[in-house]
């Protein structure tokens, strides 16, 4: 009798169905918005090999340039130079400067930058407040050299590769300004090699590895007096005397120093008079700051001055920089500035000059910046002077500018992905001081938002943006209306990627139920919210419930759009996963080969719906026994998403276990290994280790141990992989039972025979409940629980 486990495990790739991405390959369903077949999406080059590429030439990129006029710093700067001029370079070093907020630490690490970049082939600066930047940053500079080859890879992979790079380039300096926690860089540090990274940092705390560390403290009295009689100019005995005291009063902090001092320049007035402005405006705003109040409270009473004087002068550079207050403190795109009005983008630059005079920003020609401690001055002063909703009129100011330059197609139009990057975090950070107020503007810039963070399979993170996002949809538009339709699909697809199909369900029925109401029973969206609805009942096993849905959607969009639309091929595909997920294989192909031959023809042959056409009719080619069929199909498929989406997406890792599985099916096991592995490592990084694509990926990788006579090493794998789907998806999941008949397949190769009866006994209850009796899934456990029985002599 030849062994069933084959057919066991490779139900998990024929029941493509149970992956649960949002766009995965096994579902396909469409995100709301039709794409009709003039929206192409061009495909993105491969990224090179890293160690392949050069700059042209010495690679420096800072924020801003180094101030000229750097004073009581010599003896820290001192020790920074001798610790990284006497490094090796075949090792990263590290070097820390920390302080409170104000004191200098990105003036000295900008100050060695600029003083050491001959040392260097590269000096690139990352603003590293939070992962997320860490990370946007690292993808910046493989957007520099390799500008157009990365344009379409998702952020997460344009990191890696940037990592890579600097792994096979020694001689570069990394900087990461204000970490926030020292977890958020410990791994990328980690993976360098042959380089220096300086970190600035408010935390005085443990650095990774063998991280020296540097205190910024305040600036002595002498070189505090100095700087601000040198950048004002002013420098009689008198001056000296005042500028003692105006620093003082300022609690010698740099930044507040320099703000103080350029007002002075910029205004022309005396110090004395300065003195005296300074002395009617005590420190009363108390913005709370992880350095505490003294620093937020300094920068205040000089922002305090500084407004008065450009709510007077400039009332137009007074606006604006409380609406860059709104966005995140790091880099704001000039050109977001305005909105696209050539008016307001001209009066905005105009604006921006006065501000820079002030050093309330830090400017260049692409880029403004302001500090976090000004940033907070200026909403605690608005917050003080007016309550709670004194930010409201610039907050929706600088709503517009975003939505304005927010590209189109967020998820499919690969070319505007550069342009989403940057913007992302500055989306939060609105979004995080937004009030009760409910927006559908905000609603509506969340929406986009979200799903350029699914394309980019950041799950989590689109999760909790498209949360907000419905919310600010029902209470601004009411409970019926289709927008709230939309929102509440989209929000559902984050759930259902994260493996949290059960929480997706009442949001996809009740988005269904809304736009039915709504539009109408045959509209397209009502396809789609079909579709949807259909994807999450396969994700949990009800795959009979999802085959009317699926029916209905595919007639709906043919009527509504044509035979010869996209969303028409991915309604088939949907379909034709459902039918396989039914056990009625025979019936899948034609349905398979009609959907790709829709989505090449109206996307083109390098789009990634064509790559899930391809794959999908690799399953059903595979499930029929037509192996040597399937393998040109999973190669391109594999090829098409990993240019698309990038190697480290989760779509990716679906592709290279379902090519991992017909080299299995051909013979080929120790082709298929590597490619299982790192199936099962993509899978890990980007969904979590309790994802129940993992218990897929892990499953895979234990049939292949088996198959190479490695049962103890498959062991535990299939534990692990049966404890994450029964946790994720209950005792009853189609899936679960797969993981009950593989985990007995190990047993009956390790010859441990209670063991292999009493999972195969599981496998088969579980099958049954899930799929009943007449299931090929369960026949087919049925037929090796008799197999295992006849070997082991247990009767029935």
């Amino acid at each position: 009798m030849t062994d069933d486990n084959t057919r066991v495990e490779e139900r998990v790739s024929s029941v493509g169905p149970q992956t649960s991405g949002p766009r995965s390959p096994g579902v396909g369903v469409n995100f709301g918005t039709v794409k009709s077949g003039d929206e192409i999406t061009q495909a993105a080059v491969s990224l090179p090999a890293p160690e392949t590429v050069r700059s042209a030439a010495r690679l420096v990129a800072l924020p801003r340039p180094a101030t000229s006029v750097f004073l009581g710093r010599h003896d820290d700067y001192q020790r920074l130079e001798q610790v990284l001029a006497a490094a090796d370079e075949t090792v990263v070093v590290t070097q820390a400067v920390y302080g409170m907020g104000g004191v200098g630490k990105s003036e000295m690490a900008l100050q060695y930058a600029h003083r050491a970049r001959t040392r260097y082939e590269a000096v690139w600066w990352v603003t590293a407040e939070s992962p997320q930047q860490v990370e946007a940053g690292l993808a910046g500079l493989t957007h520099h050299l390799v500008q157009d080859a990365a344009r379409a890879a998702t952020t997460e992979d344009a990191a890696a590769w940037a990592v890579g790079w600097l792994r096979a380039h020694p001689s570069w300096l990394l900087l990461l300004d204000n970490v926030t926690d020292p977890t958020h860089v410990a791994g990328l540090l980690g993976r360098l090699e042959g380089g220096h990274v300086l970190i600035t940092s408010r935390r005085d705390v443990r650095w990774p590895g063998t991280t020296r560390t540097l205190q910024l403290g305040l600036l002595d009295p002498g070189p505090a007096a100095e700087l601000i009689t040198t950048i004002t100019g002013r420098t009689t005995p008198e001056d000296r005397r005042t500028a003692a005291v105006i620093a003082r009063e300022l609690g010698y902090l740099p930044l507040a120093l320099d703000q103080a001092a350029a007002y002075i320049r910029q205004t022309r007035i005396t110090l004395g008079r300065y003195l005296g402005l300074l002395r009617q405006h005590p420190a009363r705003y108390h913005a709370k700051a992880a350095d505490g109040d003294k620093a937020q409270a300094t920068i205040a009473r000089l922002w305090d001055i500084t407004l008065h004087t450009l709510q007077e002068q400039d009332p137009e550079a007074a606006e604006l920089v409380s609406v860059l207050a709104q966005y995140a403190p790091a880099d704001v795109p000039r050109s977001i500035l305005g909105g696209g009005d050539e008016e307001a983008t001209e009066a905005a630059d105009a604006a921006l000059g006065v501000l820079a005079s002030h050093s309330m920003i830090d400017l260049t020609d692409e880029t403004v910046a302001m500090h976090r401690l000004t940033r907070a001055a200026v909403l605690s002063h608005a917050r003080d002077i007016s309550g709670d909703h004194a930010d409201d009129t610039s907050r929706d100011l600088a709503l517009d500018w975003l939505q304005a330059s927010m590209p189109d197609a967020p998820d499919s139009d690969v070319s505007g992905w550069p342009v989403w990057r940057s913007l992302v975090v500055h989306v939060e950070a609105i979004t995080a001081s937004a009030s009760s107020r409910p927006s559908q503007q905000l609603s509506h810039v969340l929406n986009q938002t979200g799903l350029f963070l699914i394309a980019q399979g950041e799950y989590q993170r689109a999760n909790a943006m498209l949360t907000i996002a419905a919310t600010n949809a029902e209470a601004a538009l009411g409970p019926d209306h289709p927008d709230v339709a939309t929102r509440l699909r989209h929000l559902a697809a984050t759930h259902r990627a994260l493996g949290r199909a059960a929480e997706a369900l009442p949001l996809e029925e009740r988005a269904l139920a809304i736009a039915e109401a709504a539009l109408g029973p045959d509209h397209h969206h009502v396809a789609i919210g079909l579709g949807h609805l259909a994807a999450t009942y396969r994700a949990l096993g009800r795959a009979a419930e999802a085959l009317p849905l699926d029916q209905r959607a595919v007639a709906i969009a043919e009527a509504a759009l044509g035979p010869d639309h996209p969303s028409v091929a991915l309604g088939l595909g949907n379909l034709a996963v459902t039918l396989r997920a039914l056990g009625r294989v025979a019936e899948t192909l034609p349905l398979e080969q009609r959907a790709l031959a829709i989505a090449e023809a109206a996307l083109g042959p390098n789009h990634p719906d064509v790559a899930v056409g391809l794959g999908n009719l690799a399953v059903t080619l595979r499930a029929l026994g037509r192996v040597a069929e399937t393998l040109p199909l999973e190669e391109r498929a594999l090829a098409i998403a990993e240019a698309v989406l990038g190697p480290n997406h989760p779509d990716v890792a679906t592709r290279l276990g379902s090519l991992a599985a017909t080299l299995r099916a051909l013979g080929r096991v120790a082709e298929a290994m590597p490619l299982f592995e790192r199936a099962l490592a993509i899978a890990e990084t980007s969904l979590g280790p309790d994802h129940p694509d993992v218990a897929t990926r892990l499953g895979h990788l234990a049939a292949t141990h088996r198959a190479l006579g490695q049962a103890v090493e498959a062991l535990p794998l299939e534990q692990r992989a049966l404890a994450i789907a029964e946790a994720a998806l209950g005792p009853h999941h189609p899936d679960v039972a797969t993981r009950w008949g593989n985990l007995a397949a190990t047993y009956r190769a390790l010859d441990r025979a209670v063991e292999a009866l009493a999972a195969i006994t599981q496998a088969e209850q579980c099958a049954s409940a899930a799929l009943g009796r007449q299931h090929p899934t369960t026949r087919s456990l049925q037929k090796y629980a008799d197999h295992l029985k006849d070997r082991y002599g247990v009767p029935d």
